[in-house]
């Protein structure tokens, strides 16, 4: 048996007693990548990434883990929530136009004290104090660093478009804006270098553009560590007692960790390992979180339908954002129906072994996005599942 057939035994009786659709996540595999997290970080701490996750529980195990510390959210409303959870150390890790939170955050000396928002243009200084509604507050602030790389005098970018602040000047000049305005307090930067992070270097079938990227990371990484020092001695000119850098994510982890600017890392996919995360030399994790649909036809031969399966993850549309079939292993879609709003055909000789009810288990493309999906995890301890608890949307709460 091989072990991947070895897992698919354990979930199968792990969760014979669950109708399909069902979602677990394997804690011994979830905790082994967490332990490689820290150990790729070099002893550096590690914030999660909450929209990785998306489960109280599961934010709450990794944190008690040692080498983990803090959350790095991806609203307003959601840091909120967390901070009145009792996660005590919460970044907002994009800019927010919510006026209703802000004027929570502002009136609230446990939310201000917990929560720090993001920021890269004086305008969304201006929104948060028109949004204050009497709250005094001090908002602590996080300035966001553009980690794009860019090339032939800025004609060509590699990178995501997020913060416009691309020089030490320019973050610099921002950290002054902040500092002479009352109510604000810089404690932070961060940069999050998405096209070294994000973008698998050894994709299956596709050498050339493997070595390619490898190539574009590497030079990637030799100009952002000398960009981002800058950066960080500039905005320490202006802030002394900057408290956080924080760069990288689950790809580049030991790379950025390597940095003697960055004191902490960011990083929350590694958790789950979804299907995206398969295409990496920096590292190899296990797959923790699978979702399984239930097997209602077989058409024909080689051949069966599932319920549902249609999640696809965002992104540039594109067949690598589809939920792979992983177990039974063999299985691939049709392609001329792919995964469906309502059933799923799935293709290979595996099928004949499949009876109705059967589970058929996929790894979804990206982390967190799976729990918007499903109001709960079962996690599985060996062949049981020990524990069911909610994802956010189990708790009613769907931030974006």
């Amino acid at each position: 048996m091989t072990p991947r057939a070895a897992d698919r035994a354990r979930y199968d009786r792990a969760t014979a007693h669950l109708d399909a659709p069902v979602a677990i996540v394997d804690l011994e595999a979830f905790d082994a990548n967490a332990d490689d997290l820290v150990r790729r970080a070099g002893g550096k701490p590690i914030r999660v990434a909450s929209k990785s996750v998306r489960c109280r529980a599961l934010l709450e195990r990794v944190l008690a883990k040692e080498g983990f510390a803090g959350v790095m959210s991806f609203t307003l409303a959601e840091s909120l929530w967390l901070a009145r959870s009792g996660f005590e150390d919460v970044l907002l890790a994009y800019p927010s136009a919510d006026r209703a939170g802000y004027a929570e955050l502002a009136a609230d000396p446990k939310l201000a004290s917990a929560v720090t928002v993001m920021i890269d243009d004086p305008a969304q200084l201006d929104l948060l104090d028109a949004a204050r509604d009497g709250g005094r507050e001090v908002v602590r602030v996080c300035l966001e660093l553009d980690t794009s790389l860019k090339l032939l005098g800025g004609r060509v970018r590699v990178g995501a478009r997020r913060s416009p602040l691309h020089s030490p000047a320019e973050v610099a000049d921002l950290a002054r804006a902040v500092a002479r305005r009352p109510g604000f307090e810089v404690v932070g930067i961060m940069a999050y270098e998405g096209h070294v992070a994000g973008v698998g270097d050894a994709v299956a079938g596709r050498p050339f553009r493997s070595r390619a990227v490898r190539l574009m990371q590497a030079a990637a990484r030799r100009e952002l560590a000398e960009r981002r020092a800058a950066v960080v001695r500039a905005v320490r000119a202006v802030v002394p007692g900057l408290e956080f850098v924080n760069g990288g994510g689950t790809g580049s982890v030991q790379h950025t960790a390597a940095e003697d600017a960055v004191t902490e890392i960011a990083a929350g996919s590694g958790l789950y390992v979804p299907r995206l995360f398969d295409n990496y030399t920096s590292f190899s994790g296990r797959p923790a979180a699978l979702f399984a649909q239930p097997v209602v036809r077989r058409p024909g031969v080689g051949a069966v339908t599932v319920l549902g399966g249609g999640y696809p993850a965002s992104g540039a549309a594109g067949a690598d954002r589809l939920p792979v079939p992983y177990l039974p292993e063999g299985l691939r879609y049709d392609p001329q129906e792919g995964a469906g709003e309502v059933q799923t055909p799935l293709l290979g000789s595996p099928a004949d072994d499949l009876l109705i009810g059967d589970k058929v288990w996929f790894r979804h493309a990206k982390a967190g996005e799976l729990c918007e999906r499903f109001d709960a995890l079962h996690l599985v301890e060996g062949d049981t599942v020990t524990a069911t608890v909610p994802t956010y949307r189990g708790e009613g709460r769907t931030f974006l």
